[in-house]
């Protein structure tokens, strides 16, 4: 039978990797977030060398997964975690390919900074920032709903999805108007519309995340948009 000193060192070294795991995603999130925030600035101003930037340190945001992913692994294997626990550490290992996967959509965008500055170029395509700030935001915000496993805020990122997805619809409409008016504005709004789907699927991955924050919060399934406020509201009577 374990002494009691012997106990409160395992859940002390528990404590230490399951924080040292939420530090990683943490980590990692705020280099997404950086690498969106870069990316749309890079795009607006035309910047090619920030792009460049942009496009190389996606390695390091590749090299935090994998590290996030063997720390999990390990704690998984070694710590056997249960209930909230064992929910946490799956959650983290999810998040942290969701978060590669939205850090590669903003390196596509870095990409098509230098292609843009030698095509023809278009009246400015105002709900584009709009859309990239509004998604910028819903990072932003699900970071910290993941840092403070705050299921509440996790449900009110998720709630924005439909009005990025409206933006990318309206965008979508203005640009292939402009490919119908002008056959020699198409590349350059195809390349618009790859940006915007980027943006659009960033958007989606931040609500994926939203959904497993509320998840390993409160072990349920985060109820959907349309009925969530009435839901949320009766679970604090």
């Amino acid at each position: 039978m374990k002494k009691a000193s012997e106990i409160g060192h395992t859940v002390k070294a528990f404590d230490e990797d399951l924080g040292g795991l939420r530090a990683l995603i943490c980590e990692m999130g705020g280099m997404t977030e950086i690498a969106l925030t870069s990316t749309l600035e890079a795009l607006i101003h035309s910047n090619k060398e920030l792009a460049a930037k942009i496009v190389e340190n996606d390695k390091e945001i590749d090299a935090l997964e994998m590290e996030a992913e063997r720390v999990a692994m390990r704690i998984i294997s070694l710590r056997a975690p249960l209930a909230d626990d064992l929910r946490d550490v799956i959650a983290a290992m999810k998040i942290s390919g969701i978060l590669e996967r939205m850090a590669d959509y903003a390196k596509n965008i870095a990409k098509r900074v230098p292609i843009l500055q030698n095509m023809v170029s278009i009246h400015p395509v105002p709900v584009l920032p709009v859309m990239g700030e509004m998604v910028s935001e819903m990072v932003r915000n699900v970071l910290d709903a993941y840092a403070a496993r705050d299921p509440k805020k996790a449900f009110h990122v998720a709630e924005y999805d439909m009005e990025v997805d409206g933006l990318y619809n309206n965008l979508f409409r203005i640009l292939l108007t402009y490919m119908m008016e002008d056959s020699g504005r198409i590349s350059t709004c195809i390349h618009l519309m790859f940006i915007a789907k980027n943006l659009e699927r960033i958007g989606d991955h931040a609500t994926n995340i939203a959904e497993m924050v509320y998840f390993a919060a409160t072990g349920k399934q985060m109820p959907e948009r349309t009925r969530g406020k009435d839901l949320l509201a009766s679970e604090d009577n």
